[in-house]
């Protein structure tokens, strides 16, 4: 993993969720990219946590883009594995955050982890 993609990928990650863009947000993941989150059992009612695909993904960030019509994160760091990155950021009503991205070869996410600070 290249330190810079990593920077470039954490800022603009960060700058699409405080745009709500969710177009934006969405062009980060493989088109089949499969997202794990606590909050996925809580808003969409899947009890594994997990979701795959940018329709099943986008429609739960959809929704907490309106659950949180305030939403800003803040990154704090970046820390860069073999074909990895975890963020560390302030999330919804600055909430400790901790994302991993696994990426595919097209430097695109293919799985992703939420972690929250309990």
């Amino acid at each position: 993993m290249d330190s810079n993609f990593a920077q470039y990928f954490a800022q603009d990650w960060i700058n699409s969720w405080n745009a709500h863009d969710l177009d934006r947000i969405l062009s980060h993941y493989d088109d089949d990219f499969e997202m794990t989150s606590p909050a996925i059992v809580q808003l969409m009612g899947e009890p594994t946590g997990t979701l795959r695909g940018k329709t099943h993904v986008g429609a739960y960030w959809q929704k907490a883009l309106t659950l949180i019509p305030d939403l800003e994160f803040e990154l704090l760091s970046i820390m860069v594995g073999v074909n990895s990155i975890t963020i560390h950021y302030f999330g919804a009503r600055k909430s400790l955050c901790a994302e991993v991205f696994h990426f595919g070869t097209n430097q695109k996410v293919s799985r992703a982890f939420a972690h929250y600070k309990m």
